[in-house]
């Protein structure tokens, strides 16, 4: 199942996934992230991936599809915080940090879970000269 969780910050989707997922668990977290990027311009993700067992073969389905339609619309996205102490999901998070630029997403083990909600609820800011280099071009 997936839990849609309260978020910290109204550009973050946080949630929890544990036990089987299915496809409607995860078409509604899938909601959650197209409805806040029509009111965001960049969009965090915090995920804790706790007693997760399984996913259906229809929610991985809907994953990969839902995945590769993003490809082209990586830009919405800033960063994703995976929290789990499940290892065998860092490799996967690297490789994803590899072909999945500018979407940038870290792994914490469970017990930095306030490191995490930190680091996904920071914005990216603008350049400190921009504005400068702005009043002098002009």
């Amino acid at each position: 199942m997936i839990e849609l969780l309260p978020s910290e910050a109204s550009h973050v989707v946080a949630l929890r996934a544990s036990g089987r997922v299915s496809a409607d668990d995860l078409q509604e977290a899938i909601d959650a992230i197209e409805a806040l990027k029509k009111t965001h311009e960049r969009v965090s993700l915090y995920a804790e991936i706790d007693e997760m067992r399984w996913m259906t073969l229809s929610a991985i389905m809907r994953d990969l599809g839902y995945g590769l339609t993003q490809i082209g619309d990586l830009e919405h996205y800033h960063r994703a915080a995976l929290v789990t102490d499940h290892d065998w999901l860092r490799p996967l998070v690297s490789i994803e940090n590899q072909l999945f630029k500018p979407l940038e997403v870290r792994v914490f083990d469970t017990h930095h879970k306030d490191e995490a909600k930190e680091w996904v609820r920071q914005l990216p800011t603008a350049p400190e000269n921009a504005s400068a280099d702005n009043a002098d071009a002009g």
